[in-house]
């Protein structure tokens, strides 16, 4: 018999309504244990979805989901979500390869109202699904929003929340405050957001509002006046009469205890009848049930492999004591460039442990910025700086940073603004799939003027590509990928100043050229070693280190000795290098035979680097293949 007595029976929300509350307690226990069981083997998202069992099975027990909408912003908190929408099984599967997404995804499962991934836009989502409600005169669905991790830190959360105050929307906005992201959460908002849990008028009166929605009138719901006081409450508190929700036209709930399961039932079903904008306030612990996930929330954020008894971490997948050789390259390489040039300055939206920014944060505290959840703000804080005279290093994700496009162009590139981006987790990532994949990049910097763009070859090339851009006074990108490096001896050589827009020859050779860009080059250069070795064929490896300005006379170089010329990167492989040499060629009339090698015109799901590598084609077996093959036909008379 299974000893997930309750959980095993539940397929569904339907399932789930047949319990008794004074049964949830104990579902919650299952479900925490089921989730610890298995992210133990299989690495994921675990803090978070810690942190909200409670609050998932709660929405699920009243609200009548799917009719009912349900959005659970950045989408790592969703696990107990998963579970009890008819996922337990597959769960098994999440985040491995042809598995189930480790994010809410509507292809996936009617109960995910929304695909999410990137944070902050829950509230706008239910707002247009409420909104539609409207339009379609559906006056009894009900949308909710779960929003945390740092979440309301972003923007675009704030943008909904205007919008959502001033219409008839009947929606309600969870604010799950854990007071973390990845790290802990940052800013004035989440000052304002310990005010209201740590206020004594409020505390004193939570006691109060349980007793209050005790209390039934004639047709079962709460009694209105009820909620009446309790706004009043909250309008006299500490805040001075001024809450910011309440402020931007929504009613305010709490702060309640977000682990307190048969009071969460009883709120969120006096709210389901309650119309129009709601804000409900849960303070929940990120981790909890896990006693080290709850003191170590940072680390367990995401800890890979653990034991599921003691919570010790087995196999670290995300340590910022001990990162990736490209990270902790990029973190002290930028400590050594500060110390010289009090003018540099760090900066990262709500990543400073993921991309090592944390190293120089302790450091010179003073001279660094974790902005939260903001990549636009990161942007363009950024581009206010330079116009003062320094040179700040804004570090942010391949994916997030398409979240900041126009400030890319507008604030920094237009006014041609020394800003250099250090783009981290450039190209497959792996688990987390396709909305983190930093698949675009290169072809989306490659179009804008007075952008440069590097990619780094190995740990050395990351080093002195950041020295060189301190040099420069243009706006300068250089991206580089998660995971090892392929070089040691990087550490305190001294910097070596890198002619913009200057590729180099890796490998000489003159059956076939292959071009690359970044670390995915060492792939090309182990596939032409192969066949030297082989003693059939001799392969030319190039790594072009720009693609913008791009080595034009290396370019006329390569065309003019090679009939079959390939280009290789860790990128779409539309609008990137391969895209650019096509141009080339075009422009000055070349004959050549040109394949090119990149990430495909599809979103690629998750699973490992090395599967997906497999899947696009670009790890060595498939390289190899192909060069072998382009050879192999090459009787075709090429013209040079």
């Amino acid at each position: 018999m299974s000893r997930y007595k309750l959980l095993s029976e539940i397929d569904s929300p339907a399932d789930l309504k047949k319990l008794k509350l004074n049964q949830l307690e104990y579902l919650c226990e299952e479900v925490r244990e089921y989730i610890i069981e298995h992210t133990s083997i299989n690495p994921g998202h675990l803090g978070s979805s810690l942190g909200v069992i409670e609050l998932a099975v709660a929405i699920h027990y009243v609200f009548d989901t799917p009719n009912d909408k349900l959005v659970w912003d950045v989408g790592h908190q969703a696990y107990a979500h998963k579970i009890l929408t008819g996922r337990r099984k597959e769960f098994t599967q999440n985040r491995k390869y042809k598995g189930i997404s480790g994010f809410p995804r509507m292809t996936e499962s009617p109960y995910d109202a929304f695909g999410v991934g990137h944070s902050s836009t829950s509230i706008s989502s239910i707002l247009g699904m409420a909104m539609g409600a409207v339009l379609s005169a559906n006056t009894y669905r009900n949308h909710i929003a779960v929003i945390g991790d740092g979440s309301m830190t972003g923007g675009m959360a704030f943008e909904g929340l205007n919008h959502a105050g001033i219409t008839q929307a009947n929606m309600l906005v969870i604010l799950n405050d854990n007071g973390m992201a990845i790290d802990e959460n940052v800013g004035a908002l989440n000052s304002y957001l310990t005010k209201l849990t740590t206020s004594v008028p409020y505390n004193s009166f939570r006691r109060k509002i349980w007793q209050m929605f005790s209390h039934k009138d004639e047709r079962g719901y709460p009694i209105r006046n009820i909620i009446k006081q309790i706004q009043d409450v909250i309008k006299s508190s500490l805040l001075k009469n001024s809450n910011l929700f309440e402020a931007l036209g929504f009613r305010y709930f709490g702060p309640i205890n977000g682990h307190d399961i048969v009071s969460m039932v009883k709120v969120l079903r006096g709210l389901k009848h309650i119309r129009g904008a709601k804000v409900l306030h849960c303070v929940t612990v990120k981790g909890k049930g896990l006693h080290e996930a709850e003191i170590s929330q940072t680390l367990y954020h995401a800890p890979g492999r653990f034991d599921k008894e003691t919570g010790k971490i087995l196999e670290i997948a995300f340590d910022p004591g001990k990162v990736e050789k490209y990270q902790k390259v990029f973190g002290e390489t930028i400590c050594e460039l500060a110390q010289t040039n009090e003018k540099i300055i760090g900066i990262t939206p709500a990543m400073a442990s993921g991309c090592s920014l944390d190293i120089m944060m302790k450091k010179y505290p003073h001279r660094t910025f974790d902005v939260g959840i903001a990549e636009q703000h990161a942007v363009t804080f950024s581009a206010g700086m330079s116009t003062d005279g320094f040179i700040p290093f804004c570090n942010i994700y391949s994916t997030f940073l398409q979240r900041a496009y126009d400030q890319i162009i507008h604030d920094v590139a237009l006014q041609n603004l020394h800003v250099i981006f250090c783009i981290d987790r450039a190209g497959l990532v792996g688990e987390d799939g396709s909305t983190h994949h930093g698949t675009y990049d290169l072809a989306f910097l490659r179009c804008i003027p007075n952008m440069i763009i590097a990619a780094p070859l190995n740990e050395l090339d990351l080093r002195n590509m950041m020295f060189t851009a301190t040099l420069t006074n243009a706006p300068f990108a250089i991206r580089y990928p998660r995971g090892e490096g392929v070089r040691n001896n990087w550490k305190n050589q001294p910097f070596e100043k890198y002619e913009i827009g200057k590729g180099i020859c890796l490998k000489e050779g003159n059956d076939l050229a292959i071009i690359s860009i970044g670390h995915i080059g060492n792939t090309a250069l182990q596939v032409a070693n192969t066949l030297t070795d082989e003693g059939i064929y001799n392969i030319a490896v190039y790594d072009i280190r720009f693609l913008k300005p791009i080595d034009n006379n290396l370019l006329h170089t390569v065309l003019s000795q090679h009939k079959i010329v390939v280009t290789l990167e860790n990128g779409s492989a539309i609008g990137g290098l391969g895209s650019a040499v096509s141009e080339f060629i075009t422009i000055h009339n070349y004959k050549n035979k040109l394949e090119i090698i990149g990430i495909p015109d599809r979103f690629i799901e998750q699973g490992t680097v090395e599967e997906l590598q497999q899947e696009c084609g670009l790890d060595y077996e498939h390289v190899l293949t192909t060069v072998k093959q382009l050879l192999s036909t090459s009787t075709m008379n090429y013209e040079l």
